[in-house]
């Protein structure tokens, strides 16, 4: 298996369960399909270096994981279709 960093910001506007639940949705999905987390840093609200949809703040996470590539391209695939992820960046350690 090979070590993974994805950190994604999500929308400051969600309430703080929406925000745990979309943490732990990404952590299942990593444990469920075989792979191992290593530490999730909850960054919190920071200021972005540019407006994304009219946003200056999100609210930063930092996932650090081992998996095989095929869990990597279904993580990208499910933060890219779960509302509130504003964006995210999936680079191998």
């Amino acid at each position: 298996m090979t070590k993974y960093e994805m950190l994604y910001i999500l929308d400051t506007q969600l309430s703080d369960e929406a925000k745990e639940g979309i943490v732990k949705r990404f952590e299942d999905l990593v444990t469920a399909s075989g792979g191992v987390i290593e530490t999730i840093d909850r960054w919190g609200v920071k200021k972005l270096q540019y407006p994304i949809n009219y946003k200056s703040e999100g609210y930063y996470v930092l996932m650090t994981f081992e998996a095989e590539k095929t869990l990597v391209v279904e993580l990208k695939r499910i933060a890219g279709i779960t509302d509130g992820v504003i964006r995210r960046l999936i680079t191998k350690r």
